[in-house]
């Protein structure tokens, strides 16, 4: 029996998605403006994310449902502890810390993994799918708006998967035979577009340092034209 759970997430999803897509921070990302400050903070609220939905998944290996969608090799907090270290250096556990909406996105996962662990499957959905999919473009566009020649981007990298879309269509069809009712089904795909709308809260916190980056660059461009005017017209005289 198939609960169609992969369809049911694709178009229940698909609204939330395209919200996601076009806050500010993300719209900037994929037209390649990545200012490297707000992109360590997002990696920093990743690995928080990351680590909490990873150890709370463990805790349910045994389960009826979270074990038969738990796939170790979709496991990013080593590449996130990877990230950290190239953008803050090898103290990087001191400095970073979550922001406000991240820690609301850790709380979130730590309460339905007490109290309704089948709901991690939502979250699981969100991040890593993603990540297999939309993920591999922000990689190249990471590496050339921020001049990414050796590190920065293992997040995105996933070296035990050979076959990413196989992989999907592997995790797609575990999603199809989870053993669950019509109710469960729903309660799974609002929680995935809960998770978006919690994605959604970060990118909008980053928004702010953004704009003041790039403010100070056009400032900064603008003062560096005004003074070699300035020096044109001196030499002139």
């Amino acid at each position: 029996m198939s609960s169609n759970l992969a369809s049911k997430l694709r178009v229940g999803t698909k609204k939330a998605h395209t919200m996601a897509e076009n806050v500010g921070f993300v719209k900037c990302f994929l037209k390649g403006v990545v200012e490297k400050n707000s992109y360590r903070k997002l990696v920093g609220n990743f690995y928080f994310i990351y680590s909490a939905m990873e150890e709370e998944m463990e805790k349910h290996q045994n389960h009826p449902i979270v074990s038969k969608i738990k796939f170790i090799e979709l496991n990013r907090k080593q590449t996130l502890e990877e990230d950290l270290s190239y953008y803050y250096g090898f103290n990087w556990r001191e400095q970073v810390q979550l922001s406000p909406a991240g820690e609301a996105y850790v709380q979130r996962i730590r309460e339905i993994s007490a109290t309704e662990p089948e709901l991690l499957i939502a979250h699981s959905y969100t991040r890593y799918l993603g990540d297999l999919s939309g993920g591999q473009i922000l990689k190249g566009i990471a590496q050339t708006a921020m001049n990414l020649t050796e590190g920065g981007t293992a997040f995105y990298e996933f070296a035990d998967i050979t076959d990413e879309k196989a992989f999907k269509a592997k995790y797609r069809q575990a999603l199809d035979e989870l053993p669950i009712d019509e109710a469960t089904a729903d309660r799974i795909v609002e929680e995935a577009n809960a998770a978006f709308g919690m994605n959604m809260k970060m990118f909008k916190e980053l928004e702010g340092n953004l704009i003041k980056a790039i403010g100070i660059m056009l400032y900064n461009s603008l003062t560096r034209k005004r003074s070699r005017g300035s020096t044109e017209l001196a030499t002139a005289e």
